[in-house]
């Protein structure tokens, strides 16, 4: 009864391990690489790194995950331990999941067709940022504080399309 004791918690051990590393793969580099903060030079390498390995971590705690959970099932006779560790296996595939999706483009969308106005009626700041864009003599100038959630601007400019982006 010792060894089935053991052998339960190793199984248990391993579901939570996958399930951290799966967590931390999933979490870390979009907290370091979110929009508008500063990234040092240090946590961005490594979020990068993490990045560069993230899916062969993920795959590997889905497939050690889940054989913890068959094993772990087969050795626990009570029910609440093992919806706990069908929980845990669950959350770390969900995270491997999740990992595949670009957050960053859910949030940036394209802005197609903006408006604009004259310089003379613009309501701008005198010390706003713009970027600025000259072809075939049509001028545009689009306010970086304008279009920072979008980071793009598909447009036209002298009969040329563009993508203005920062």
């Amino acid at each position: 009864m010792e060894g089935v004791s053991k052998r339960r918690r190793a199984y248990s051990v391993w579901i939570a391990a996958c399930l951290v590393a799966s967590l931390f793969c999933l979490v870390y580099p979009v907290y370091v690489i979110r929009p508008f903060r500063a990234q040092g030079v240090r946590e961005l390498a490594a979020a990068l790194f993490v990045l560069r390995f993230r899916f062969l971590v993920m795959g590997a705690s889905v497939i050690f995950a889940v054989a913890a959970v068959i094993r772990y099932w087969r050795l626990q006779p009570r029910r609440w331990p093992r919806a706990g560790a069908i929980l845990g296996g669950l959350l770390v595939c969900a995270f491997a999941v999740l990992s595949r999706v670009n957050v960053y483009q859910l949030m940036f969308h394209p802005l197609g067709a903006p408006a604009f106005v004259s310089a003379a009626d613009s309501k701008l700041d005198k010390d706003e940022k713009v970027i600025a864009i000259q072809v075939n003599g049509v001028s545009r100038a689009y306010p970086i504080r304008g279009i920072s959630y979008h980071h793009i601007v598909n447009d036209v400019v002298g009969g040329v399309p563009i993508a203005a982006t920062y």
